[in-house]
């Protein structure tokens, strides 16, 4: 495929949609998806007060009046509307998921507590019913991010949604880049062309065009007026970078750039500037002594009760197990735990009681899938495994004694892997870190490319979550495992 001129490429975004996406009426096509996410916001605001008035009323009396609430909806839903807009939230583009559901919470607290408060002042402050508020906090918190990704599952793959970027840098970090915006279609992020001066890399990639040089990016940005560009040359001299982004930043409303931090894994770093000189902040947030006393207590709480819902299905499980194939209900394997101690990790059984034999007859006569093995660390079709067993990983069920290990202090609900200790000499150091912290039932790479990552990068997730732990992301991964769990996907 021959690499288009920048006449070429310029007429041909403009005139037809490359990658099912056009640049032309950018402004009209915000517009359109920040009215579909107005709309949703309104409906899941709505649906939250008129569902906690319903809630509290059900178990409380004298009942409160639906009337009462639905007169305030026309103050409520402006505010939370006004107040998202000025947070970037519409459309929304290119904000992760952590921030916006951050956003959300902060706003909705803020909303909720001023009603509250304002409500002590009017002639009807004895109709108004403070559970209500809290219900209404509480539902709305979950109801609107629900919305918003259900907005975006709809209409991510459609041509107007999202916004065009242009690709500075058409190298490993342009390409591991382009790759991450096209698989991840929801953050509105469109690669339409890259741009390098090295010859080599001009062509395409994964059907992006890569032109060139760098001189080109006026006269392109005067064609097609982008408005965000990525600079993704982290391995270029920090002086070469330093005029790459002062000459051509320019040029772009924003401009995101990719650092080079040797290996570590840094989406939220922090900026700090020391007289005129700037420096990148990197936190190890689940550290901190708070960090882990919060942690815990929602570890006690949240496990406490999910373990006495799920007596009944446990013991469902352990029928089926008993019967299905010879050998014990539980399954018991050492694991590292915080400060490099061992614990006995606790899941139902899902193999044969000869499962290593039959691994390691498998891997001899399969060098293919036994090279898949090392680096995955686990297979598709894995012949260990019972027809419960199968069962019982696809859902995660397996896991639900864990729950058990969560109470006693030596997992978390959410953390890195527990890793095997035979497994420590292939973390090349980064153990140091990752043994700092409890490990988890679930965690960050459960949720995103479970069966996709290998062993190494799963490592790198585990490093990102420790330094960038937040409650906000404990919930999303939380919320994200129940999806994993209810639909199959990932286990």
């Amino acid at each position: 495929m021959q690499t288009p001129t920048l006449n070429e490429l310029s007429e041909l975004l403009k005139s037809n949609q490359e990658n099912g996406y056009s640049i032309k009426k950018v402004a009209y096509r915000k517009l359109i998806a920040s009215t579909i996410l107005m709309i949703s916001d309104s409906l899941m605001i709505i649906i939250s007060v008129l569902a906690s008035v319903f809630i509290r009323n059900l178990f409380f009396t004298p009942a409160a009046s639906f009337d009462l609430y639905i007169k305030i909806l026309p103050v409520i839903v402006p505010l939370f509307l006004l107040a998202f807009y000025m947070r970037g939230l519409y459309p929304g583009f290119g904000v992760d998921a952590i921030e916006e559901v951050r956003n959300i919470f902060y706003t909705n607290s803020i909303i909720f507590g001023l009603m509250a408060g304002f409500t002590f002042f009017i002639n009807d402050f004895w109709d108004f019913s403070r559970l209500s508020f809290l219900l209404s906090w509480l539902i709305t918190f979950a109801m609107i991010p629900l919305g918003r990704s259900l907005i975006r599952k709809l209409f991510c793959e459609k041509s107007w949604w999202g916004i065009p970027v242009i690709i500075i840098g058409a190298g490993n970090a342009g390409k591991e880049i382009i790759n991450s915006l096209r698989k991840h279609k929801r953050l509105g992020l469109r690669p339409i062309v890259a741009i390098d001066d090295n010859v080599d890399t001009w062509g395409y990639i994964d059907n992006i065009p890569v032109i060139g040089g760098l001189e080109v990016i006026p006269e392109l940005q005067k064609k097609l007026k982008i408005e965000q560009s990525i600079v993704a040359m982290p391995n270029v001299q920090s002086d070469l970078q330093k005029k790459i982004i002062l000459r051509y930043s320019k040029y772009f409303d924003k401009t995101i750039v990719i650092p080079y931090l040797f290996g570590i894994s840094t989406i939220w770093v922090s900026s700090r500037e020391f007289g005129g000189i700037l420096g990148l902040e990197v936190k190890q947030k689940l550290l901190k002594k708070t960090a882990q006393l919060q942690k815990r207590i929602f570890d006690i709480v949240i496990a406490s009760i999910l373990s006495l819902l799920s007596i009944p299905i446990l013991a469902v499980i352990a029928i089926h197990i008993l019967l299905d194939s010879k050998g014990k209900v539980l399954f018991k394997q050492t694991r590292m735990g915080i400060n490099d101690t061992r614990f006995k990790i606790i899941k139902f059984r899902t193999m044969h009681t000869d499962a290593e034999e039959r691994l390691t007859e498998l891997l001899e006569k399969n060098p293919k899938l036994k090279a898949e093995y090392e680096i995955y660390h686990k297979m598709n079709d894995d012949p260990r495994l019972t027809k419960i067993g199968k069962f019982l990983r696809k859902y995660s069920f397996d896991e639900l004694p864990q729950f058990w290990n969560v109470i006693r202090g030596e997992m978390s609900l959410i953390g890195p892997r527990a890793y095997i200790p035979w497994e420590k000499i292939k973390m090349n150091g980064n153990d140091e870190m990752i043994l700092q912290v409890k490990p988890g039932i679930s965690g960050l790479w459960q949720v995103t490319d479970r069966n996709n990552s290998s062993f190494e990068e799963r490592i790198m997730i585990d490093i990102y979550y420790i330094r960038n732990w937040s409650m906000f992301l404990d919930l999303y991964i939380l919320a994200k495992t129940v999806k994993v769990v209810i639909t199959g996907k990932g286990g």
